[in-house]
């Protein structure tokens, strides 16, 4: 055999151009606030805080499935090989997991997303005091909330994605990546300027969109040519979106009357009323969503 497998060395290429990319979009607002100055020192350790407490759930909970299932799919499915030409078994298996799978982490981001925008401000209170949750803070906060749903999306679908992409797939996604590094970067700055901190993370949820819109369109494709059809997994139920609209506006109104300088009984009923929504979400969810408590409990 010879010393070097060109195939997989030039795939391997293709995707070191794209992490360095990846890493653009990733940590691209850092490179943006340290270069141009478009914050003052005070702005960016807020920033930075809730930057760290919001990625807690992505590192905790999305990386470490997204990394587990793309050695899943890599290992059912053939790379560069179309959905005809992979055993029928294999691509069932792999559309189950993976519409189960993203209606996980959309409840998930759908969660976080729901509770976290009416209790900001109260963690960043109980973090770091008034100093945290006086400013931009809380909004900062509710953004990355917003920002966590699509994060959890954009792990899956993009997992898949680069699990199943040819060399050629990979390198035209690079162009892309490419195109969306420079708009991201150019947003990033301008967004910032009108909106201050929040304007990074408006811009990433930006980026993570287009992401989603590229790796959910790839899966579309994929499976064209099947009757399987995984993307269903991100239409919740109606019942449980209804749950999450009543929880959503409890809440939001609870913050309002009882957060957070009215003293700590009034902390301690809005922690409730986020407790027994949250309740009331579970079970409808426990009750919907059958297959996907056999999923996770098998898993």
């Amino acid at each position: 055999q010879t010393f070097v497998n060109w195939k997989e060395a030039r795939l391997t290429w293709s995707f070191f151009k794209q992490s360095f990319l990846k890493q653009i979009l990733t940590e691209g607002e850092r490179y943006v606030m340290t270069f141009l100055n478009v914050l003052n020192f005070g702005d960016q350790g807020v920033y930075d805080i809730v930057n760290n407490l919001g990625s807690l759930v992505a590192r905790f909970i999305f990386l470490p499935i997204e990394e587990s299932f793309y050695v899943f799919f890599a290992k059912v499915l053939e790379r560069g090989k179309t959905v005809k030409d992979q055993k029928q078994d294999d691509v069932a298996m792999a559309a189950n997991v993976l519409e189960l799978l993203l209606k996980l982490v959309l409840l998930i981001g759908l969660t976080i997303t729901v509770f976290g925008y009416a209790y900001s401000q109260l963690a960043l209170d109980i973090y770091g005091g008034s100093m945290l949750s006086s400013g931009t803070g809380p909004d900062l906060l509710r953004c990355y909330s917003l920002y966590v749903l699509f994060l959890a999306v954009n792990g899956v679908t993009e997992c898949f994605t680069f699990a199943l992409m040819c060399k050629e797939e990979v390198d035209r996604y690079n162009f892309v990546m490419l195109a969306l590094s420079f708009i991201f970067l150019c947003i990033s700055y301008f967004l910032t300027h009108w909106y201050g901190s929040v304007g990074f993370i408006l811009a990433n949820c930006f980026n993570m969109g287009i992401r989603i819109a590229h790796s959910t369109h790839y899966i579309h494709h994929y499976f064209r040519e099947s009757t399987h059809r995984p993307l269903t997994g991100l239409l919740p139920s109606p019942a449980l979106l209804l749950v999450y609209i009543l929880s959503a506006v409890l809440t939001a109104f609870s913050e309002v009357l009882f957060c957070c300088d009215k003293g700590w009984m009034a902390r301690l009923i809005h922690i409730s009323m986020g407790a027994l929504c949250l309740a009331a979400t579970l079970v409808t969810m426990f009750c919907t969503e059958t297959k996907l408590i056999h999923f996770v409990r098998s898993q």
